[in-house]
């Protein structure tokens, strides 16, 4: 049976090459990134194409099944490339950007062994597993020859010549030296002694990073491969150069591990929860400035999981200024997830507005540490579109609340989204509620005081005028709600029947300014009918002997006329 995976090409920018993104053997999977990268703006133009092996020739046939976008380039005048590759020396394999495409190209063989890039080019225990495997190793040169060589105009056979030859040097450099007993053994000699001795020697960061790479193998796991490197970074030597080329060569590793799902969640233990998962990474980067956070915002502190063990430790490293690139690791994967379409709560759309409020609020006190304030700011907007549509705003309402509730609960929403095109969406939402006959009708029908249904309704517009939106978009809602109040009040006589109530004339005057003052009532019809009658009964001869005993009814009076005024 043949062996076919699918691989996604995008195209980030008009006149841009094609660069593979991703290569999967689930067809819908990359499909749906396909999708996805269009839609966060990733790309300009995808391209999902079927690569299916000839078992005769070892070659893959490549058939296009999906493209999208402005897929011709916008025909620019072609510029003339660099022919030669990216990698030309063993030593350029070595590099983050190398280790980045040899993660994505061999994601399946070291997901297997539990091993990191870094990992394989350091152990050639694990060289000897990849070179065994039989197809892992050609499939991972197919796949990148492809695009190299449609970029420089060269065969693909020639590009595969080339990047096979360049990882036989560099197995053969590993496998020379590993013969030779160059590779340092950490845990008989030391870590320290290891660093301090390799200092002055060109090749320490693949030396120490050999020592550490085999010092790891043990671990079964990815949380115990962290726990490791953290013994070892508790083991670095104090002198200034040796301890720099230590750190050094365990940070690459932290890096990978951490920058992977599968090894943050295996150090976090938040399984399938996407908000546990980054509010715990944002607690395990963010440092002073969350701590400082949870202690005095219980919302925050709700949210945020502790940390204990290993992850406790790792958190205590990142406080310090060792580390930058795995504290970068971490702030990239946050960014991904947020700009992503994975909700953070998928059971519970009430908690995850609580997670992603809480989330704003750490990564903006950590801003500068963790990411920038503007890329903090474009995530969250991204996100906020996902909280805006049918599914979300289905699953946040239910069957059981009432129409008061549900609009209670979509201003919560407009509180939390970010962006003025979401804010806009979510007035709309608000909208389509607070006019529709069925909120209406609840409020005017329902088994609640005329004074407390006038109560809601005044705590309704107050909401809203705090919740983020523009007066443009605010106020029609606010004076829909008096609208309704004014019903309200028609049906009840309610300002009538206080007016003439056998109460004493403070009591009466005092809720009367409390209704148009917009604090027991909603501002608009009521209020302003309210101020009138509250007036007119103040302007009584016969009333003044009764307020000269009520200075506090006096001060409301007065803060009437003043309004009226």
């Amino acid at each position: 049976m043949s062996q076919v995976h699918y691989e996604l090409f995008v195209r980030r920018k008009v006149g841009a090459q094609w660069t593979l993104e991703i290569a999967s053997e689930n067809r819908a999977h990359a499909l749906q990134v396909a999708e996805d990268v269009l839609e966060q703006g990733r790309a300009v133009a995808v391209r999902v194409s079927k690569e299916t092996l000839d078992n005769a020739t070892g070659e893959y046939k490549s058939i296009a099944i999906f493209t999208k976008g402005m897929v011709d380039g916008g025909k620019p005048k072609k510029e003339v490339e660099q022919r030669d590759p990216l990698c030309v020396q063993p030593a350029d394999l070595y590099t983050a950007h190398a280790r980045d495409r040899i993660g994505r190209l061999l994601e399946g063989f070291l997901n297997r062994h539990k091993a990191t890039p870094f990992e394989l080019l350091h152990r050639p225990d694990l060289v000897e597993k990849l070179e065994a495997s039989g197809t892992d190793l050609q499939h991972a040169l197919q796949k990148i020859a492809i695009p190299e060589a449609e970029a420089r105009g060269q065969s693909v056979h020639e590009v595969i010549r080339h990047f096979q030859g360049l990882v036989e040097r560099t197995i053969a450099n590993l496998t020379k030296a590993f013969k030779k007993g160059e590779l340092p053994n950490l845990d008989k000699e030391g870590f320290a002694k290891a660093a301090e001795r390799l200092v002055a020697d060109p090749d320490r960061a693949f030396l120490l990073g050999a020592g550490v790479a085999a010092s790891i193998a043990v671990a079964t796991n990815w949380s115990d491969k962290i726990a490791r490197l953290l013994d070892l970074a508790d083991a670095a030597p104090e002198e200034p150069r040796a301890r720099a080329a230590a750190l050094a060569a365990i940070e690459q590793p932290l890096s990978e591990i951490i920058g992977s799902r599968a090894g943050m969640a295996d150090l976090l233990d938040t399984k399938d929860d996407l908000g546990a998962t980054l509010a715990a990474m944002t607690r395990l980067t963010g440092g002073v400035a969350v701590e400082a956070l949870i202690k005095i915002e219980a919302s925050v502190r709700n949210c945020m999981p502790e940390l204990s063990g290993t992850a406790y430790r790792l958190g205590d490293w990142l406080s310090r200024d060792e580390f930058p690139s795995v504290r970068k690791a971490i702030a990239q994967r946050v960014l991904t997830e947020l700009n992503g379409v994975r909700r953070l709560k998928p059971s519970d759309a009430e908690q995850e507005i609580e997670y992603l409020r809480a989330l704003a609020m750490s990564l903006t006190a950590a801003a500068g540490r963790i990411l920038q304030a503007e890329d903090i700011q474009n995530a969250f907007t991204t996100r906020s579109k996902t909280l805006l549509n049918g599914d979300f705003i289905d699953s946040l309402l239910g069957r059981d609340r009432s129409a008061h509730e549900e609009i209670k609960m979509l201003i919560r929403l407009a509180e939390n989204v970010m962006g003025a095109v979401n804010k806009r969406n979510a007035a709309r939402w608000l909208n389509a509620n607070i006019s529709a006959m069925r909120f209406e009708k609840e409020m005017r029908a329902g088994p609640d005081s005329p004074v407390a249904k006038l109560s809601h309704l005044a705590g309704l517009q107050r909401q809203l005028t705090r919740s983020g939106l523009v007066r443009e978009d605010f106020e029609p809602l606010c004076a829909k709600l008096g609208d309704i109040g004014a019903l309200i009040e028609a049906d009840t006589r309610l300002l009538t029947m206080l007016v003439r109530a056998p109460a004493p004339l403070p009591h009466r005057l005092q809720l009367l300014a409390k209704l148009a003052l917009g604090e027991a009532g909603p501002s608009g019809p009521v209020a302003e009918k309210a101020r009138m009658e509250a007036l007119k009964l103040a302007r009584d001869p016969s009333s003044r002997e009764q307020l000269a005993g009520s200075p506090q009814t006096m001060d409301l009076i007065k803060t009437l006329v003043a309004q009226a005024a």
